[in-house]
């Protein structure tokens, strides 16, 4: 009962999602919100930063007529004075509840704000939340789920809202500098609105925009084997390994007895099964710097390399005692977390189109929402690696493992499993091939979602001044988050073994500085202040190395 215990408290496992990809979407990292009174500069006091606001937002930028929807947003201008710059946040595929914490300077945004006098605002995108054209989730009503319409939305918020701050109506683009900033997919929103809307915003900061869509998306696993201890690596590429050796002989008894040690013997088929394993991958996607050991992955990889307080050499302790090490930890911690009272079927199988995970059209289904934009646009199926590649995740599970959900998902929009339309997509949006001025990319080298970055391995894209790449040693959008700018890391157990202190490069001072640049001396506009007051901050930055 104590391992399920800390294992609840040690991270966010999300529980009863069949698909475990979605449990590796491409999404920002968690904040509280601060629980504090929030005053402008003259000492007003202002209302809360919870306070939701609502704007009216076009149902279809192609065809007018349709009317309009609320789309909510949250802002906070503590910081601001007049000449100031307003910095919009780019939705993410979630409840915009959940981002209210970043328009503080607990995030980068808030120090870019009280560093140069403006407002932060932040924005639900929509079909996530309760920003809906219509009241259900349905294909018919998705089809106005598409990426050009989420940049058309942040173009026509930025032209034609009135922001609920004194002075609020005349600091539109033109009144005012507007800056863009997003991580993860709101990061490659940042990226793709920039190419699409040139002009519009003075400035971007993208945070491990996940800017090039890619069908076989098995690159989200490189980070992972790279950085995760070896000895883990080690031990989970030998069951790999033997679970894909089982399939390739057609060994069902040996597949049967190798589920039954996970207490997975009732999934009933073997790709369900490979993909129930792989969620202890994507709890690296959990990871921060000021994570201690006792996150969920590092709990697993203890359970399987600590015996009786010694921990196993780079190669781990062998496939047999791998097998007896991740099951039990399945048996006895993981299943609960993840299951709860379900049984392993209805937990992790996917053939069963009747159950309601299928079949919920009802708004604020995140899962739902970004499973249509997987299934159209950008794909990003998490996969195993092609033959002659190291394995942490077995070969069994394909883009066509998803895209057949793709069908259960939507059987109105497909009757066959469709391939999403990445090169469209990278086509028009540029993908890794973005050139943007004064568009700042920040990365991490731990972060699962590296290679659909512009910092992914062999692309050698250039860092240069009129548009700054910066790679530090972080996590999935470690530098968009304040805490980070000095983080250790002091792992014990197996999870010290090629995992020292680490170091977070979160690149405030040059985004700081690049803000403060790029305000002071792009061209003139008519009414625009453009020489906001400066605040220098005092910033810790740290560059760190793969190690």
């Amino acid at each position: 009962m104590w391992a399920l215990a800390s294992l609840l408290l040690a991270g966010p496992v999300r529980a009863a999602i069949p698909n475990a990809m979605l449990r590796g979407m491409s999404s920002l990292p968690k904040l509280p919100v601060p629980d504090r009174l929030i005053t402008s500069p003259n000492g007003t006091v202002l209302p809360p930063i919870t306070t939701v606001y609502y704007f009216d937002q076009l149902i279809d930028h192609n065809n007018p007529d349709l009317g309009t929807f609320q789309q909510r947003y949250w802002m906070n201008w503590e910081f601001y004075e007049p000449g100031g710059p307003i910095i919009l946040m780019t939705p993410g595929e979630g409840p915009g509840d959940y981002s209210v914490g970043f328009t503080t300077n607990e995030t980068i945004n808030g120090l870019i704000a009280q560093q140069q006098n403006g407002a932060v605002i932040t924005i639900e995108h929509r079909f996530f939340g309760y920003s809906n054209p219509y009241d259900n989730l349905t294909s018919q009503s998705l089809a106005l789920l598409t990426i050009q319409q989420a940049i058309d939305d942040l173009e026509y918020f930025a032209k034609t809202a009135d922001l609920p701050m004194p002075g609020g109506d005349a600091v539109k683009p033109g009144q005012a500098p507007w800056i863009l900033s997003g991580g993860s997919y709101s990061g490659a929103l940042t990226s793709w609105t920039m190419v699409n809307k040139t002009g519009l915003f003075w400035a971007a900061y993208a945070s491990s925009g996940v800017v090039e869509a890619i069908t076989d998306f098995y690159g989200y696993f490189t980070p992972v084997r790279e950085y995760m201890p070896q000895n883990c690596s080690s031990d989970v590429e030998a069951v790999i390994t033997y679970l894909d050796e089982l399939y390739g002989a057609n060994d069902m008894a040996g597949i049967q007895t190798l589920k039954e040690a996970f207490g997975l013997g009732d999934v009933v088929h073997v790709d369900d099964f490979a993909s129930a394993i792989q969620n202890n991958l994507f709890d690296w996607q959990d990871l921060q710097p000021n994570v201690g050991p006792g996150a969920t992955f590092f709990q697993f990889c203890d359970a399987l390399e600590v015996k009786n307080g010694v921990s196993a050499g780079p190669e781990g302790w062998g496939l047999e005692n791998a097998i007896k090490s991740w099951g039990n930890f399945w048996n006895t911690t993981y299943y609960d977390a993840i299951c709860e009272s379900e049984d392993a079927e209805t937990c992790f199988g996917t053939y069963n189109t009747s159950q309601p995970y299928w079949t919920n059209i009802t708004v604020n289904n995140a899962d739902r929402s970004w499973f249509w934009m997987v299934c159209n646009q950008v794909g990003w199926y998490q996969v195993g690696p092609p033959e002659g590649q190291p394995a942490i995740v077995s070969r069994i599970l394909q883009p066509i493992y998803s895209q057949r959900q793709c069908v259960n998902m939507f059987p109105q929009a497909f009757t066959y499993p469709p391939q999403p339309t990445t090169t469209q997509t990278n086509a028009m949006y540029t993908g890794w091939n973005v050139n943007v001025p004064r568009l700042f990319f920040a990365n991490g080298l731990r972060d699962p979602w590296r290679e659909s970055t512009v910092s992914a391995d062999g692309l050698n894209k250039p860092n240069t001044t009129s548009m700054p790449i910066y790679e530090g040693d972080g996590f999935h959008c470690s530098d968009i988050i304040t805490e980070n700018g000095i983080a250790t890391i002091q792992a014990t157990g197996s999870s010290s073994t090629g995992f020292e202190t680490l170091f977070i490069a979160t690149f405030c001072h040059e985004i700081l500085n690049c803000v403060q640049h790029y305000i002071r001396t792009d061209q003139r506009r008519d009414g625009v202040r453009q020489g906001p007051r400066k605040h220098r901050l005092s910033v810790l930055f740290f560059a760190s190395t793969r190690s």
